[in-house]
């Protein structure tokens, strides 16, 4: 190790202070959880010095390599460079093979809803759930009831957001089976790792995450409509003004497919085309980007311009395949959310691997009652909201957002929902030459289709903000490399 106050060691024994929440990192006594070992030595062997010259230098490729995001609430849609830490998040083999289990179980119980509550709603006639909660719920769509989806799979496409509480453990805090974001973080994030920091791979199994964009394009061809066998895949965007455009651009061109906004595509006679030099192309999947009310005027918000008239019919008769389908969002619906560990049980017969975060419902009157007795304890979020918005954080709130709040919530008890403050896990953040501890949550990406493939590891987003438990990058989070360490596949 070097001497003197350059090093790791020295920093975060003199200036380091999780204040009570689990370090992935570091234990109790100050050193090394086992996965960090060796990353640990070897940060102390670069020290603060080297570390920041590095750091500069991946902020560069990000930014030559146009990784970005657009901030929505800012009037201009500015682009900002996304955020980033360069110590790796590391997750040891036998956690992650328990997450992977229950990532894959979860997703086969809620595509069974998904298909249950659209068809048959049995679950909802035997009131193994609430049907008033589901049917209540502002993203469920009456409009495709009965309406039959390519091997019953409605979700082929999500991202599960799972955080580690103070012991360790951890738990789903939200689903989101509509269009997820975030996949081209995690391959970004390895790109630029293996280039600026290549010596903290050394002596490490770090499992590959460049094979998602492979299975999303397997997974995606393999939902082609029957007797299609070399079908066209396009990935529709919103355009280059949407949030994610990066990230739309990006896994288009890694797999070999057209990037279009909805001008490029015409129904005819209830098939899809796309607009080429060489005149209309049939499409028969279609990766779509755009929420389901603005992808088709005729069927839902006739102002939209982004998305193809007719495309929902074409859809309906079988023509064309959209990914993922129409509808999902009851699923994510932060009310439902609540019964998914009875939603597991119901359709599989199993216990739930992953267990959810307690949530209070304010549909339910005692449920209501207990938050409003305790909002200054709790955390209070809308059921259809994302993003990190239209959230209360209890403690950290005034009297005045507080009374606000109860409003609302007495206004629209079936819009918001509760949960305790979750004390997010930390892990050392280096910021400009220090280290501070900073919070982060976990988006594993799964893949339903042919089989289920779940992303080793995949985006862990950092509140780089200190002190602050929120880590959407609208407001102000970034993300790490993420390393399941275990056997390359």
């Amino acid at each position: 190790m070097r001497d003197g106050g350059n090093t790791i060691a020295v920093a975060l024994d003199a200036n380091y202070d999780v204040n009570g929440f689990y370090d992935e990192m570091l234990a109790a006594s100050g050193r090394p959880r086992p996965p960090y070992d060796r990353l640990y030595e070897e940060l102390n062997r670069l020290g603060a010095a080297e570390l920041q010259r590095r750091w500069t230098l991946a902020m560069e490729m990000f930014r030559n390599h146009g990784i970005t995001f657009a901030v929505y609430p800012d009037a201009q849609g500015t682009e900002k460079v996304f955020p980033f830490d360069v110590i790796p998040r590391l997750i040891d083999g036998s956690t992650w093979e328990r997450l992977e289990a229950g990532l894959t179980q979860r997703l086969r119980a809620l595509n069974l809803f998904l298909d249950d509550v659209y068809s048959r709603k049995l679950i909802l006639k035997q009131r193994a759930i609430p049907p008033e909660i589901v049917l209540s719920s502002s993203l469920y769509m009456r409009e495709i009831e009965g309406l039959p989806v390519p091997h019953g799979i409605h979700c082929h496409i999500a991202g599960i957001d799972l955080v580690r509480d103070e012991k360790g453990e951890f738990f789903v805090l939200e689903d989101n089976l509509r269009t997820p974001s975030g996949a081209s973080y995690v391959q970004a994030n390895r790109y630029v790792m293996k280039r600026v920091l290549p010596d903290l791979f050394a002596g490490y199994p770090v499992r590959p995450v460049e094979g998602y964009v492979h299975e999303l394009l397997r997974h995606l061809r393999w939902l082609a409509p029957d007797g299609v066998e070399d079908p066209t895949v396009v990935l529709l965007t919103p355009g280059i003004n949407n949030s994610a455009y990066y990230e739309h651009l990006y896994l288009a061109k890694q797999m070999g497919i057209e990037l279009v906004e909805g001008s490029d595509l015409v129904v005819d006679d209830d098939h899809v085309f796309m607009r080429t030099t060489r005149g209309l192309q049939p499409v028969h999947v279609i990766y779509r980007r755009i929420d389901d009310e603005w992808l088709d005027p005729i069927f839902g918000r006739q102002e939209s311009l982004v998305g193809v008239a007719g495309l929902v019919n074409a859809y309906r008769v079988g023509n064309v395949v959209l990914a993922n389908a129409l509808g999902n969002g009851v699923a994510d619906d932060k009310a439902v959310y609540a019964f998914v560990p009875k939603i597991v049980r119901y359709y599989l017969d199993e216990d739930p691997i992953l267990p959810n975060v307690e949530t209070y419902l304010c549909a339910i009157d005692s449920d209501r009652r207990y938050v409003l007795q305790h909002l200054d304890r709790l955390v209070v979020k809308t059921t259809d909201a994302s993003g990190g918005y239209g959230m209360l954080i209890g403690p950290a709130s005034t009297r005045e957002e507080r009374d606000e709040f109860r409003a609302r919530i007495d206004a629209r008890p079936r819009a918001f929902i509760a949960q305790p403050v979750v004390s997010l896990s930390v892990q050392p953040v280096f910021d400009g030459g220090a280290f501070r501890p900073g919070h982060q949550d976990l988006r594993p990406f799964v893949l339903t289709g042919p089989d289920v493939y779940v992303t080793p590891g995949g985006l862990t987003r950092v509140a780089l903000k200190p002190g602050s438990l929120v880590v959407n990058s609208s407001q102000g989070g970034g993300s790490r490399d993420t390393w399941v360490i275990g056997p390359n596949d």
